[in-house]
């Protein structure tokens, strides 16, 4: 059969797959004026497959600054996708068929199959039995959906500024929370940074003075790291903070839980979008014009999502995704006969690879 290219290492959806990989062969040459000019565009940016439009400033940055390496590195992978026979993605068609479709139809795919798999999750974890069994046993004395999960995936932190502008906004909430917790980072990003997956030092010692004694009772703060997988499909988690990766996406979307959408880098705010004006999956914080999102807004959507009708909106849409999510991995599902195409063309190794209906 030739090449089968697993893009992006199976952790990726397709609508990055295809903003992120194939709009320098689709896109970018529609926007025209130069870098500088296309960060100052009002008008969103509308892709094929998308029903929603994407406002500039959520655009992967990587593809409006063409002097950067970034840029450079994403125009040489969009060139060697003419090199594969196929594509691996994990996402399915139930929350991205219209996407799927026409990246089917464009000359990023040109006649050659996408394989939508999944969703596909990790299913267990190698770390801190101490730590997980303290989690789980705060979540077990909390009543059922009443608390808000906030993490920031596996390295990602706020600068001390938003760390302190998070901290009250939850506190504000009058919410149970857990809350993993990363010391701030040294940039001057108001919003986010990449440091790997543990604190350089305690990260309580930059929480507000009195945060802890405040909010004792009804939150559970960890540093660095808690159970994910296990804490989403806890009874009493009923919301989840986070930054927009697709891998906690996917966690998310199959055990139900409704989304505060916080992107922090790359693209994650392309993921935000879909989410929350798409899938409607998802509230979104709006940030200042300093970039910072204050303690009044975090208040406001935390308490929309976990007690509001907004909330109960989002949870009712996520439900209905949780159950397509199922399916499309059941012995009839999309995804199931997806994979099963492409292990009979493997097998095969005959003609070119057709993916069909």
């Amino acid at each position: 059969m030739g090449h089968i290219i697993p893009l992006v290492e199976f952790s990726r959806k397709l609508v990055l797959l295809h903003h992120h990989e194939c709009t320098v062969t689709i896109i970018i040459p529609s926007l025209g004026p130069p870098p500088e000019a296309q960060r100052q565009l009002a008008e969103p940016i509308r892709l094929p497959g998308c029903r929603f439009a994407f406002p500039v400033g959520d655009l992967h940055p990587s593809i409006l600054d063409r002097k950067s390496d970034a840029y450079e590195r994403i125009l040489r992978h969009a060139k060697r996708q003419r090199l594969a026979d196929g594509f691996i993605v994990n996402t399915f068609m139930e929350v991205e068929g219209e996407i799927i479709e026409a990246l089917r139809g464009e000359e990023f795919a040109n006649g050659r199959p996408i394989f939508p798999i999944g969703p596909i999750i990790q299913s267990t974890i190698t770390d801190d039995g101490r730590r997980q069994n303290e989690c789980l046993e705060w979540l077990d004395s909390q009543p059922p959906a009443s608390v808000l999960f906030v993490s920031f995936g596996s390295g990602g932190t706020l600068s001390q500024e938003q760390l302190n502008e998070l901290a009250l906004g939850l506190e504000m909430s009058h919410q149970q929370f857990l809350w993993v917790v990363r010391s701030p980072n040294t940039t001057r990003d108001t919003n986010a940074s990449y440091i790997g997956p543990q604190s350089n030092s305690n990260p309580f010692n930059y929480l507000p003075e009195g945060f802890l004694g405040r909010t004792k009772g009804r939150a559970l703060l960890v540093p660095s790291w808690a159970p994910q997988i296990q804490v989403l499909g806890h009874r009493a988690t009923g919301g989840f903070l986070n930054h927009c990766g697709w891998n906690s996406t996917l966690e998310s979307i199959l055990n139900g839980v409704p989304l505060i959408s916080w992107p922090l880098h790359g693209d994650q705010k392309m993921v935000a979008v879909q989410l929350v004006e798409h899938l409607k999956i998802a509230l979104r914080p709006i940030a200042g014009e300093d970039g910072l999102i204050r303690r009044e807004e975090i208040s406001k959507v935390v308490r929309g999502l976990m007690v509001g009708e907004e909330g109960l909106a989002v949870r009712n849409e996520m439900n209905v995704l949780k159950e397509a999510a199922k399916n499309a991995m059941s012995e009839e599902g999309s995804s199931t006969k997806s994979l099963e195409l492409l292990v009979s063309q493997w097998k095969n190794r005959s003609g070119e690879p057709s993916l069909g209906t």
